[in-house]
């Protein structure tokens, strides 16, 4: 099974009737200390939380008080029906009364949803002003992360915890915490009311309780495993989906499609086991709370039927209270949802933490130097590094590199020879030695102003969702169509873009998956070309496109370097014959320099390695 078919098994999401009902919740390491540091970015907006606070518990009071105000409506017009029917002289029900008290409600009502519309809208700039906090630091943070950061991790793993943990966290701030405000204060407020009317009735809803948690935690552990074994199956048919979907030629290529079929089937009906037993199971939480509450109501009905009997309490209050009761159970079923979002919370928010608390890469120096005019001068100077501290990789590397020279790096995989560039760019930081440009240590120049010295095609191109206008003038800020068509044509690409339908306003999707490799690659080229700079760095630019365009690039490429010092990594070596020095490199030194015909006729590694690909490709033909 892939690597990402196992990362899959582990992300399935789970399903329910919602939070805390019997689903697994991903807690956090370190709760407390999480939530603090969480808190701290709100601080700045403390006068604000207080005014939420205020307007929860103005809201909800203003929304407690109405059940019994309507009470008051219900005794008077009881009281008038009753009167009536006993033919009391002048009995009548008392509409003005009653009027008054719908009126005075109405109000209550308006105003409690003005103080919960105020509460929402400063809690909305509350938890997107955190969250936006969040995002700047994050992305401050992502800008100073070594290149060996993003090495070391999946990209869906850092976009993750940019993303999906952050939206998490922004959507609790500005749900939850009103939630948590307003439930609290409607549990005890509604205590409050429900004993100012009667401590006996008050007693019975309480009792209810404990009966209402004791089935809801059975009901809930049953269901965990169950969801537990969802999620695991989930994450297994998505898993196996995406391989089957992203290698269907694959699949049929080799006949494959009854196996794969057979494989969806058994996960989904493993996955259809587990998802009804889990929705089933958790499904009977809602019933059973509703159950014992039920129960609550008919003890409170019956109790306060007997009070009305016997005069102590007035019909109107009955009324208020089996409101208050059933008031009284949503909160505390809310608080119980709220408790699980808030450990999901926390856990996303500390995946987010432990981004910010990434070692760094080293800081530029305050007084950086800056080379104004490079003329492309690079010596390697005892250099020594490894991507591993125990493990290294290059001893002493020296290399004297002289300006507008081709300088060819050849050797097996492994080599060191991307390596060498990343050092050369400053992606890794160096273990020993030093690296100059034009005499000047890389490490006293600040980052950006040696990377605007260097231009990079690579293997592995890169291009952005937008236009090909827009990809190519990337290469260097404010270039004219002029200038972008010059380019593209050097780069003898655009020939193939004004085939397109939309020519240079033609629009690449995320992966650029709507032009080839190769025309990908001429696009890079073009990029480069634009940007002019002082030094290039060509990572097997001509890897992914046929000969005939390989001949053109090579041309281009050549009118390109010419005045320019160019660092070639090839692995065809019939592309790097004409350069002026060729590195040979194996196990992260440079064992033999010189050019092509020097290395040749040393008959060394060079030469071993020269005539092995050609006899290669004599066999292969």
């Amino acid at each position: 099974m892939s690597e990402k078919k196992e990362r899959r098994q582990q992300a399935g999401p789970g399903f329910g009737p919602g939070p805390g009902m019997g689903m697994p919740v991903q807690k956090a390491k370190n709760f407390k200390g999480t939530l603090r540091r969480l808190i701290t970015y709100m601080r700045p907006r403390y006068w604000r939380l207080g005014a939420v606070f205020m307007m929860a518990i103005l809201s909800t009071v203003f929304g407690i008080v109405s059940p019994k105000v309507m009470g008051k409506a219900t005794t008077k017009l009881f009281e008038g029906l009753v009167a009536k029917f006993m033919g009391i002289p002048g009995a009548k029900v008392d509409f003005d009364y009653i009027w008054q008290i719908l009126l005075y409600l109405g109000v209550l009502y308006l105003i409690s949803s003005a103080f919960m519309y105020i509460q929402q809208y400063i809690m909305a700039g509350v938890a997107q002003g955190t969250v936006f906090d969040l995002r700047t630091a994050v992305t401050d943070k992502l800008n100073r992360l070594p290149l060996k950061f993003f090495d070391s991790r999946t990209h869906g793993e850092i976009l993750s915890r940019v993303t999906n943990d952050l939206d998490t966290v922004a959507n609790t701030l500005q749900q939850s915490v009103t939630q948590l405000i307003t439930s609290t204060v409607t549990i005890i407020g509604v205590i409050i009311m429900m004993l100012t009317i009667s401590p006996l009735l008050t007693l019975i809803t309480i009792v209810t309780l404990p009966l209402s948690g004791v089935l809801t935690a059975v009901v809930a552990s049953k269901s965990q495993k169950y969801f537990k074994t969802q999620q695991k199956s989930l994450g297994e048919l998505n898993g196996h989906v995406e391989e089957m979907y992203t290698g269907h030629k694959v699949v049929k290529a080799y006949g494959r499609e009854q196996q794969s079929i057979g494989e969806f089937s058994r996960i989904n009906e493993q996955l259809y086991e587990a998802g009804w037993k889990a929705q089933f199971v958790s499904g009977m939480i809602m019933p059973l709370m509703q159950f014992v509450g039920n129960i609550g109501y008919v003890l409170v009905c019956v109790a306060g039927g007997i009070m009305v009997t016997k005069k102590s309490i007035q019909i109107g209050d009955v009324q208020a209270f089996i409101q208050y009761s059933r008031q009284f159970t949503f909160p505390i079923a809310q608080l119980a949802n709220i408790a699980n979002v808030i450990q999901s919370t926390v856990a996303a928010a500390e995946r987010v933490f432990e981004l910010l608390d990434e070692q760094e890469e080293i800081a530029d120096p305050v007084d950086s130097q800056v080379v104004k005019s490079p003329e492309g001068v690079v010596q390697f100077e005892h250099v020594k590094f490894g991507y591993k501290p125990d493990v290294p990789l290059i001893e002493d590397m020296n290399i004297d590199v002289k300006p507008g020279q081709v300088v060819a790096i050849v050797g097996p995989t492994g080599a060191g020879k991307t390596t060498l560039v990343n050092l050369l760019m400053r992606f890794y930081e160096i273990d020993g030695g030093r690296i100059t440009v034009d005499g000047v240590d890389i490490r006293a120049m600040a980052r950006g102003d040696l990377r605007t010295i260097f231009g990079m095609v690579l293997q592995d191109t890169w291009l952005f969702n937008g236009t090909i206008r827009e990809n190519i003038a990337y290469g260097r800020e404010g270039a004219t169509e002029e200038e972008i068509v010059r380019a593209a044509k050097a780069a003898h690409a655009d020939h193939f873009i004004r085939t397109l339908p939309e020519g240079y306003s033609t629009i690449l999707n995320e992966e650029a998956s709507n032009i080839s490799q190769g025309q990908k690659q001429l696009l890079t080229i073009a990029r480069a070309i634009l940007a002019d700079p002082a030094i290039l760095i060509l990572d097997e630019a001509t890897s992914s496109v046929d000969t005939r365009t390989e001949v053109h690039i090579q041309r281009a490429m050549s009118a390109l370097m010419k005045g320019r010092t160019s660092f070639v990594i090839a692995h065809r070596l019939s592309t790097i014959r004409d350069a002026d020095v060729i590195l040979v490199m194996n196990h992260g030194a440079v064992i033999e320099q010189g050019t092509h015909q020097e290395l040749l006729a040393a008959g060394g590694f060079y030469a071993e390695l020269y005539n092995s690909q050609f006899t290669g490709a004599a066999v292969a033909g």
